[in-house]
């Protein structure tokens, strides 16, 4: 399960490096994708595998469906870890998250996301979000 909060920087080469602690559940292979919210999502193999079967799946006849998946699926590419644990971010990526020096890798579960840190400090602020109201509408998802 990926969990945690880390703060790492990109180099000169577009490399970050991966937690330590999320490279068992990811492993040495995983797929790196545009995410939600300006942010880029991370999955293990065996993860977009099962997070593609649902895209797949999606009607073909459905324009919001083409969309979703075209989104995904365009952006998404295949990193190896070098030696010293580190990715490289394509150039597309980086522009897509506006990913300067400083970035936050955080865990959701199933999947990693990297956000510019900045952002991600605006994105978890109290003033963007408001616990009390997203928790009551959880809910409406069964939660």
């Amino acid at each position: 399960m990926l969990l945690g909060e880390y703060n790492h920087t990109i180099d000169d080469k577009s490399r970050i490096i991966v937690p330590s602690k999320f490279r068992d559940d990811l492993g040495s292979s995983f797929i790196l994708t545009k995410g939600l919210d300006n942010c880029l999502f991370i999955y293990s193999i065996s993860e977009w595998q099962t997070f593609e079967a649902k895209l797949k799946a999606l009607p073909l006849t459905n324009q919001n469906a083409r969309v979703f998946t075209r989104f995904f699926a365009a952006g998404a590419t295949e990193c190896q870890l070098d030696k010293q644990g580190r990715i490289v971010i394509p150039s597309n990526l980086k522009e897509y998250a506006e990913l300067t020096k400083d970035v936050v890798v955080i865990g959701v579960s199933t999947r990693a996301e990297i956000w510019d840190k900045e952002k991600w400090n605006n994105y978890t602020s109290e003033d963007n979000i408001t616990l009390e109201e997203v928790a009551s509408q959880m809910s409406d998802l069964g939660i």
